[in-house]
């Protein structure tokens, strides 16, 4: 570790001589550069490689294609209410509730002597038969949708869950590039997400919502790859007879993990912040589009929509990598809820048509407000991210680290649920938006509500552990499984 922070010195100091040489525009080129080599020299290029991939090309661009072909298959193929609609893709989300599932699986259950290599093809496969199914299916009932909706879903979620068990692992013996991880997963993320949301209105203008469900079978095609082409070490001397004596001995060590006051009271907020903060994105859609009450928004503006959201979201990560990373959490998460809290309000002038009187266009008003939100949100997520990392014990990182991420999907969850919910108590329909500002208006005061719990957040920042000393020394979660060094084998050396 301490070779690792010399190395990291020495590469800010190289950065520092060239800078003068590398002043202005060029400037601004070569630095990104610089810090993924530095990146790639520190944890391996394959790390690197494989975060883009799963993060940059499954999430961020098939989530940014999905997310729009989704929301326009159920309006209008299934003939959804928005509050169904609401339900639904609360529905679609629960294989990542189940994340630890997948966690425990992947760190203790190896297929054929690997432990990450199967999980990824098989990942992959799974999101390609789901897409296909939905694409080339004329009319598909809505319990074979949604089944086929989270098949896709889980696919995502399993190959989620085996790169983080790389990054946590990496947080955990790299602690000082923990935040920049993070920020190369924030990007990756929201880079692909742009190209994703970008594209996506597009085609399903040109093509349709089933046509994007082909499409979409690409994304899990390369992760397929990604597991065709990795190279790990075997595992020795595996029996299955042993599993469920590995599977109790790393429920144990979550279990013991989980009781120790530094981990729960920083998990409860995680759940509490998202779970009071009430979703109705789907009741927003539905007014989005509405010829009567709404703006009437084509495809290509509600794909060019969410792609202004995700260049908010890149900045999130940059301001959190350049400004906000070494500060504590509880400073950052103070101030990004209040602002967050502050911004719902800004649908509130779209949807009373304030913006209008002031003669701001209702597009230019929509990019702003999705702009601003989800730059916010990404720098109230990144700290909360760093420190989900720093929960992890060792030995167990990825199944741990999938627990603390499944409690934050049982929180968005609960806020769906709890939106769908409102909006059906409100009567908001396909064609009713006389009371959305009321869901609006309770949404903004809502998400205040986290300020009043971020005392259960560690007053410590990134660069500190969290974990008492004697959790960090346990070697009881390393006897799970031999540790291995994941690499990714080029197609020239698998040849």
């Amino acid at each position: 570790m301490r070779d690792a922070e010399e190395s990291l010195q020495v590469g800010s100091q190289n950065q520092n001589q060239e800078s003068p040489k590398k002043m202005g525009f060029w400037g601004l080129l070569w630095t990104p550069i610089l810090w993924f080599k530095m990146l790639s020299e520190e944890l391996h290029w394959s790390f690197v490689l494989g975060v883009v991939v799963v993060y940059g090309v499954s999430q961020g661009l098939g989530v940014g294609l999905s997310r729009v072909s989704t929301l326009y298959y159920m309006k209008d193929e299934q003939k959804m209410q928005p509050s169904e609609a609401q339900v639904y893709f609360g529905i679609i989300q629960i294989p990542w509730v189940v994340k630890p599932l997948w966690g425990l699986l992947t760190d203790t259950v190896p297929i054929l002597g690997y432990r990450r290599r199967p999980y990824f093809i098989s990942a992959g496969f799974l999101g390609v038969i789901s897409m296909l199914v939905l694409s080339l299916h004329k009319k598909l009932h809505l319990g074979f949708a949604l089944l086929s909706l989270m098949a896709g879903s889980a696919g995502i979620a399993i190959a989620d869950v085996t790169i983080d068990a790389c990054v946590t692992q990496n947080s955990i013996t790299h602690p000082s590039l923990a935040g920049d991880m993070q920020s190369l997963c924030g990007l990756s993320s929201s880079i692909g997400a742009l190209v994703g949301f970008s594209l996506s209105g597009f085609f399903v203008h040109l093509i349709g919502p089933k046509g994007v469900f082909g499409l979409l079978s690409i994304p899990p095609g390369l992760v397929v790859l990604v597991g065709m082409v990795m190279r790990e070490s075997h595992v020795h001397n595996f029996t299955y007879r042993r599993v469920s004596e590995k599977l109790l001995d790393a429920s144990k060590t979550m279990w013991t993990t989980l009781k120790c006051p530094d981990v729960w009271r920083p998990c409860l907020y995680m759940y509490l912040s998202l779970a009071v903060s009430m979703n109705i994105n789907e009741g927003m859609f539905y007014w989005y589009t509405d010829a009567k009450g709404g703006p009437s928004f084509s495809q290509e503006v509600i794909g060019s929509t969410f792609a202004v959201g995700a260049v908010g979201s890149l900045l999130g990560v940059l301001i959190y990598q350049n400004f906000l990373k070494n500060h504590p959490f509880r400073d950052i998460l103070f101030w990004s809820q209040f602002l967050f809290g502050a911004s719902g309000l800004l649908d509130l002038v779209l949807v009373l048509r304030i913006n209008l009187k002031f003669g701001v266009p209702d597009f230019f008003f929509a990019v702003i407000d999705a702009a601003v939100t989800h730059m916010i949100g990404r720098i109230k997520w990144m700290p909360l991210l760093v420190l989900s990392t720093k929960l992890c014990p060792p030995g167990i990182e990825g199944t741990f680290f999938a627990l603390l991420m499944s409690i934050d999907h049982v929180g968005m969850l609960s806020s769906s649920w709890a939106g769908g919910l409102f909006l059906h108590i409100l009567k908001v329909t396909r064609t009713q938006f006389e009371n959305l500002w009321i869901a609006i208006l309770v949404r903004s005061l809502l998400r205040l509500v986290p300020l009043g719990f971020l005392y259960l957040i560690p007053r410590s920042g990134p660069n500190f552990s969290t974990l008492p000393t004697e959790m960090l020394r346990t070697k009881k979660g390393n006897t799970i499984l031999e540790p291995d060094t994941v690499e990714m084998a080029s197609l020239v050396n698998s040849t």
